[in-house]
């Protein structure tokens, strides 16, 4: 015969229970408390393991209130119906508290991972400089934003990157394209190959020609997912296993900075961006 548990781990239990069904319903411990009819602190309480026997007609109305129901075996069919643990679970604030079991928490690294982080976006601060100090982890309570964060979080490890070949394809172009599941276009890269000799004349030998990037889009709805980055690396991943000499681009802000993050460097001797603009009197054509 097993030992019986005491009080304490029945407590502990039963509140990991109860925040996996808060997970799963979305509900705050507010809006559990609300639903249930009970006090907040009672919630509160119980989750944390500080309520050591609570009352069942209480316990069935929370879990109720969470969409759950309340059965007295604890076979393997108890099992399968058990809610998922929270994913962040085991993360805790400075205060040692655990965090919102209904959210997204994510642990942050570097200032981009918290949107708290407002100067991260313009600015590359060394840590001593930075306005703040970094939680060691963050969520957002906006549930518009926590949707779109899970939706962007599907679409991250949805996509797949595949080249284009085919009749209508040249044989010097290159083209990539990202998907999403049916074949929605989120993103493409187009590339071709060129002779370094067209710039400078004399002879071509093999092992000498070049790809020139064209361009890398992404949809705006799906920019920072990683997808440009994919794109490139298939590319790159081509040209590595091809007699291809290298792959040369033209780009600027914020093109150069993603190139550079992809493993392109800088190239002095490349020529400056001019522009000229045509002067505009008053409405009227410019004399010639």
């Amino acid at each position: 015969m097993d030992e019986p548990t005491s009080g304490t781990e029945q407590s502990t239990d039963l509140g990991d229970l109860l925040r996996r069904l808060r997970r799963r319903a979305d509900l705050s411990q507010r809006e559990l408390a609300d639903r249930a009819g009970v006090p907040q602190a009672a919630v509160a309480r119980i989750e944390s393991g500080r309520t050591t026997d609570p009352r069942y007609r209480t316990v069935e109305r929370l879990v109720r209130a969470a969409n759950g129901r309340v059965r007295l075996d604890a076979g393997p069919a108890a099992e399968d119906v058990c809610p998922s643990p929270v994913p962040h679970g085991e993360l805790r604030d400075q205060a040692g508290r655990r965090y919102p079991a209904h959210l997204d928490v994510w642990e942050v690294h570097e200032p981009r991972d918290w949107p708290g982080a407002w100067w991260a976006e313009w600015y590359t601060l060394p840590p001593k400089r930075w306005p703040l100090p970094l939680p060691p982890a963050t969520y957002r309570l906006n549930r518009e934003y926590r949707d779109q964060r899970r939706e962007r979080e599907w679409v991250r490890g949805s996509v797949t990157v595949r080249r284009v070949t085919g009749p209508t394809v040249p044989a010097t172009a290159w083209r990539f394209v990202a998907e999403r599941p049916g074949g929605d276009l989120v993103g493409e890269l187009r590339a071709h190959e060129q002779s370094p000799h067209l710039r400078w004349g004399g002879e071509e030998r093999p092992g000498e020609r070049e790809v020139v990037l064209d361009g890398v889009l992404v949809a705006a709805e799906r920019r920072r997912l990683g997808i440009g980055r994919r794109l490139v690396e298939a590319l790159l991943a081509e040209v590595a296993s091809s007699d291809l000499a290298c792959v040369r681009a033209l780009a600027q802000e914020p093109g150069v900075t993603f190139l550079l993050a992809c493993g392109f460097r800088m190239e002095a001797s490349r020529p400056a961006a001019l522009r000229f603009d045509r002067p505009v009197t008053r409405g009227r054509p410019p004399q010639v």
